[in-house]
């Protein structure tokens, strides 16, 4: 089938009908020598239907046209004694290293569709061609072998880029990227839509997912997306219920010290961590990073993938940016796997998923490649490996779990939820990330309310509720709730919420979700809600007192119906 591209590029149109959760291109091509080629390179990389990836089902998309006037390339210099390293003039002077590996058979009779691939906080661009970086990503040598062209990059203030980190600001890491652009839209090996056009996707973990958004918003040049374990607000994210993320935060502070950061993130973090809240000035600061309102000017395909057991950034962050996308009409999918910034402690299943999920969509929607089938709106994964398929999210429920109890705790600083402690064969024991002591554990002194289970598995979905009716005394504002496997010991995905309290002797109550969980029941084994004083997560509470829980509810939603799609 010819290959078609955005309406205004190169005088085409583009018609997405998506039939039976297949997607089809159907329109002609158009004419002169941007059209690209019938069959693309790396084709051979996309047989079978690699799981967890679609276009938003039963609509019609076409995207918008891209109006943007070209841009005279950027000033860029050859680093002496490297092949594929070269610095780049950005917006305001600061010298950007990229680097950049053309697809081998490309040439400027045959170009071939580029893909930008940001690190992760803190890290230079990947060099390494055969490589795979942190929380999944995609190494260089496997999006070259699926015919793209690619290229990664130091971001501003970290690697061999100079300037200040600005936290993928929209306004200075943004157009760092829209400088990137032009530098890659004047290469002969470079397909183009349009002059000045490159054909593009983006990749990335963290750092260089959240940067995906904020390019995406800004230029209209970007084709697709798949950012991995990105964040919609860092504000919800490091800061969920005004309870400060020390435990990640610290980390991130101090990985940042290897490069020049805005001391903005200093700052938060030393005023969470002395006073237990983030400044209002630094809060706004948090607010403005990015993506957050910026999702909503996306309008390319975006394959969500976010992590089951990521304390960083919670799989809330992914739902948040999938449904902003949906509802705007965008094609969109999400994939979940145990991973991302935190240790998976229990079966990742097929560890392959992300990969080749990543690749599938970037051939689909760069490359136009139709006969790339691609699989489910929604793929989550459980504790086993097991992989189950939705035609949306949130997924429809036939039932819950609940329980209810009472009980009261003593609100002490140390020994809370955490760090957890990784079973002797758990793949995460031999995980780097595994080595952070932030992730959130069983703990005995702990208010505890056991939940039934029924007498065959059902997958329990999306955030359980818990309302409590408590009273109490002191100045924690406060207590944190998760939720114990019986079976395996451990905290479902690793996920622990905080729980704002009003301890000044008054009855108070307050009903709240608690973080994501994918999880399939045992027959015969509880899973327990845990109430603790404090956790390795957050902010230590203010110690001293007690609160008195005269009513705790927890309900756990429970998905309809559903049989695995996929086992590891």
């Amino acid at each position: 089938m010819p290959s078609t591209r955005r309406p205004g590029r190169a005088h085409r149109t583009w018609l997405v009908v998506v039939l039976a959760g297949v997607v089809a291109a159907c329109s002609p091509a158009g004419d002169g020598d941007t059209t690209a080629p019938t069959a693309p390179r790396g084709t051979e990389m996309a047989t079978g239907s690699p799981p967890g990836t679609s276009a938003t089902s039963d609509v019609d998309w076409a995207p918008p046209p891209c109006d943007r006037p070209p841009t005279e390339p950027p000033e860029a210099t050859a680093v002496p004694g490297s092949a594929s390293d070269l610095d780049v003039t950005s917006f305001d002077g600061t010298p950007i290293r990229a680097h950049w590996f053309p697809h081998p058979d490309a040439t400027a009779q045959d170009p071939a569709g580029t893909v930008l691939m940001g690190p992760g906080w803190s890290l230079p661009g990947d060099t390494d061609v055969d490589a795979v970086g942190l929380f999944g990503a995609i190494d260089i040598g496997t999006l070259r072998d699926a015919g793209f062209n690619v290229l990664t990059w130091d971001p501003r203030g970290f690697g061999e880029s100079a300037g200040t980190a600005m936290i993928d600001s929209a306004d200075v890491e943004g157009r760092d990227v829209q400088v990137l652009l032009d530098w890659v839209a004047a290469q002969p090996e470079v397909q183009l839509d349009d002059a000045g056009d490159p054909r593009l996707g983006m990749v990335g973990g963290s750092y260089g997912g959240g940067i995906q958004f904020v390019t995406a918003a800004r230029d209209c040049r970007v084709d697709a997306l798949v950012p991995v374990v990105a964040w919609h607000s860092l504000v919800t994210s490091l800061y969920k219920s005004e309870a400060p993320k020390t435990g990640w935060g610290t980390l991130l502070v101090e990985a940042g010290e290897s490069g020049s950061v805005d001391p903005h993130a200093r700052s938060a973090m030393d005023h969470a961590t002395t006073q237990g809240t983030i400044s209002e000035e630094d809060v706004a600061w948090l607010a403005e990073r990015g993506p957050g309102e910026l999702v909503d000017d996306v309008e390319v395909p975006t394959l969500i993938v976010q992590g089951t057991v990521d304390t960083l950034f919670t799989l809330d962050e992914g739902v948040d940016n999938y449904r902003i996308l949906r509802d705007d009409g965008v094609p969109v999918s999400m994939l979940w796997y145990c991973g991302g910034h935190g240790t998976c402690l229990t079966d990742p299943g097929d560890e392959e998923r992300v990969k080749d999920a990543a690749v599938a969509w970037l051939q689909h929607w760069v490359l136009d490649d139709a006969t790339v089938e691609l699989g489910p709106v929604v793929e989550v994964l459980d504790q086993y490996g097991a992989t189950y398929a939705f035609d949306d999210y949130p997924v429809p429920t036939d039932a819950e779990l609940s329980a209810t109890g009472a009980g009261s705790l003593s609100l002490i600083a140390d020994g809370g939820s955490g760090p957890a402690v990784p079973p002797p064969d758990s793949p995460g024991r031999r995980a780097a990330w595994g080595r952070a002591a932030v992730h959130p554990g069983p703990r005995r002194a702990a208010v505890e309310v056991a939940v039934p289970t029924p007498a065959d598995p059902v997958l329990v979905l999306g955030a359980p509720m818990l309302r409590l009716r408590y009273s109490g005394t002191s100045g924690s504002s406060h207590v944190y709730a998760q939720i114990v496997d019986e079976t395996t010991g451990l905290v479902l995905g690793n996920q622990v919420t905080p729980i704002p309290v009003t301890l000044d002797g008054s009855v108070h109550t307050v009903e709240i979700p608690l973080e994501l969980v994918a999880h399939t029941t045992d027959p015969g084994k509880h899973l327990i809600l845990q109430i603790v004083s404090s956790t390795v997560a957050y902010a230590q509470a203010s110690p001293g007192g007690e609160i008195q829980f005269d009513e705790i509810s927890i309900t756990l939603p429970v998905a309809a119906g559903v049989t695995p799609t996929g086992a590891p």
